[in-house]
């Protein structure tokens, strides 16, 4: 599934940042044209206009048929006037599956005037199958079942500045799942997880930012700490989560020379209370933190990953990166972790200088079990890990 991710979007980054400067380069001449220079051109847009992309989305896959689609980002400042300000985007993906399946997201990053506030927000409505291994970190590749989730998701951020570099704030999330087997007698029917037909709960916490990044796109320099609580009152009873979560967000930049950064990043993520659906749980996995595991790999109660990467940018249209981390999900105390690696490496294109905005594509390796093909997959991705 992690191929069928990155061959969807790679045929449509072909699609919509080499055909659009070909096509302009049959009227005008090369690097005239103001499509060729914001995709193509060294240099950066004077006017700090606010910086789009949109690319299809194509694959196939058994479960799935046919999906088409498109994913999309919007960057731009909210007050053009304010050099300091950070920026603001808006990123959407929508595909749709001949199988009758549906996955939407509209996500935003929002900075206000002197950066005073800070708003993030998604909304999300998902019909798609996964796969589910059962829970822990030691979970085996035969045991894969597939099934299909139903989700709503609203999630509602809001910080404000109260001091330099430090912001406080609320934040607000509802989720509503629903689960079905597309499998007979599989691991989700053996062994029945807690919350195995899905279930609602309500979020309400707080959040806690220090924040010395000398952009929020490409960072090149500073530090990043969040930590945020969130409590769930247990709406409708039953099944539904009740409960608290916390997640610690560490990151850090040091420039080596003008054109390589060390960036590193650490994640603590955990879920308490009485009542705890095996959805709540967090998993391990996907494009952000220990790539080369598909999402969901390995899924518990607790998590807690560390990342490197060395990020060198040889031309301001291109660059490389390298990264290794490793990471576990684990209950009852860090006795029942096992850690394992991550690594690998891959490109970025920047497809607004402005904005320093990138399409990074990526190859990740995980561990091999015995008795299994070792881990690892391609990802395409519209920004940066952290």
């Amino acid at each position: 599934m992690i191929i069928r991710f990155v061959l969807r979007y790679l045929i449509g980054l072909c699609l919509g940042c080499a055909i659009v400067p070909a096509l302009a380069q049959e009227r005008r001449g090369l690097g005239e044209h103001p499509l060729v220079k914001r995709f193509i051109s060294p240099e950066k847009d004077s006017t700090r206009s606010a910086g789009f992309i949109v690319v299809p989305a194509l694959g196939y896959a058994q479960e799935t048929g046919l999906e088409f689609g498109l994913a999309g980002v919007y960057n731009f400042y909210v007050n053009k006037a304010d050099h300091a300000i950070r920026t603001s985007n808006l990123t959407f993906i929508g595909t749709f599956t001949t199988e009758r399946q549906t996955n939407l997201k509209l996500e935003s990053d929002i900075w206000t005037t002197d950066n005073l506030y800070h708003y993030t927000s998604e909304l999300r409505f998902r019909n798609f199958p996964f796969n589910f291994y059962g829970l822990g970190n030691q979970t085996l590749e035969q045991n894969q079942d597939v099934l299909t989730q139903r989700m709503v998701r609203i999630r509602l951020e809001g910080e404000r500045k109260l001091a330099p570099n430090y912001y406080a704030g609320l934040n607000l999330a509802y989720e509503h799942l629903t689960f079905f087997d597309k499998e007979e007698d599989g691991i989700f029917d053996r062994t029945p997880p807690y919350g195995q037909t899905g279930g609602q709960h309500l979020l309400i916490g707080v959040s806690q930012l220090f924040d010395t990044r000398n952009r929020n796109t490409y960072t090149t320099k500073g530090y990043y700490a969040r930590a945020k609580y969130a409590y769930s009152p247990g709406i409708g009873g039953g099944h539904h989560f009740k409960g608290s979560t916390v997640d610690i967000d560490l990151r850090a930049f040091f420039p080596l020379t003008n054109q390589l950064t060390l960036g590193l990043n650490s994640h603590f993520e955990t879920t308490l209370g009485p009542r705890v659906p095996f959805y709540v749980y967090r998993e391990l996995g996907g494009d952000m933190m220990m790539r080369g595991y598909y999402l969901g790999r390995y899924r518990d109660r607790s998590l807690l990953a560390a990342q490197g990467e060395l990020r060198y940018r040889f031309h301001p249209r291109v660059g490389v990166a390298a990264f290794a981390g490793t990471g576990s999900t684990y209950h009852d105390g860090l006795k029942n972790a096992r850690f394992i690696p991550s690594y690998g490496g891959g490109l970025r294109y920047f497809f607004d200088l402005e904005h320093n905005s990138s399409v990074r594509l990526e190859y990740g390796v995980g561990e091999q079990r015995p008795g299994e093909k070792r881990q690892g997959g391609f990802y395409l991705s519209l920004s940066e890990a952290f």
